[in-house]
């Protein structure tokens, strides 16, 4: 009695403990299959609006209305995690209320990147760092020293979120894997067209989550593109 009761316990956790694998199994791959989701960040500060325009395989396309970003000049450095650094030290200090009204901003998310990509391993690439501008204060964003403001007008994106921490070594390949997924579709050929109409960034990294947060960390591969070719103003 003793020996089938011990059988049945060793069935029984051998079944258990397929069903922990298969569920972290199928788990796992419907997470490869989801593409996006709301940051949980942007539950608790603003974040620019947009409308999901279409999911696929490994991206999303977005529709983001007119947003406004205030921006430090081009960086040049070989490193994106460095100068994101830079860049953001500078806007946290515009939103502390070092501008010329003195004026202190919330918070928002995501902070983010543009690239454009040098021709070599070695050489600086150009990184614009920007900050997005709450909605209280988009129609009159405080000026200040050493930094602009960007006015977006409607513009499409196509989007990659990936976890943990940004590190030089990985924005690359994740930069790449967007473009695998896109490549063949109507969402390429319109970045493409977008990149000859003289859109600079080859493409863009969106961090959602402060530096001492390593919980539900958030960040995004960006394409921009119009489909009428138009993509900023400044």
């Amino acid at each position: 009695m003793a020996m089938g009761t011990s059988v049945e316990f060793k069935l029984s956790l051998l079944l258990s403990l397929l069903s922990v694998s298969i569920f972290t199994t199928v788990l796992s791959a419907t997470r490869q299959n989801v593409v996006t989701f709301t940051p949980p960040t942007c539950k608790r500060i603003e974040c620019p609006a947009y409308d999901v325009v279409h999911v696929g395989n490994g991206y999303e396309i977005r529709r983001y209305n007119s947003t406004v970003w205030i921006s430090n000049p081009p960086i040049p450095d070989i490193s994106l995690v460095e100068a994101t650094r830079t860049g953001f030290f500078s806007l946290f200090d515009y939103i502390q209320g070092k501008n010329e009204y003195n004026q202190k901003i919330e918070m928002t998310a995501p902070v983010i990147t543009e690239v454009s990509p040098s021709d070599g391993p070695f050489c600086e690439s150009s990184f614009v760092v920007s900050f997005f501008v709450p909605k209280q204060n988009q129609a009159n964003p405080p000026p200040a020293k050493g930094l602009h403001v960007q006015r977006w007008e409607a513009v499409h994106v196509a989007v990659r979120q990936f976890g943990g921490f940004v590190s030089d070594s990985t924005v690359g390949a994740e930069a790449a894997a967007l473009k695998d997924a896109i490549a063949g579709t109507e969402w390429a050929s319109a970045i493409e067209n977008s990149h000859r109409a003289g859109h600079a960034s080859v493409y863009i990294v969106a961090q959602y989550n402060s530096p001492f947060e390593f919980d539900d960390r958030v960040n995004e591969i960006w394409f921009l593109f119009d489909l009428e070719n138009k993509l900023l103003t400044m």
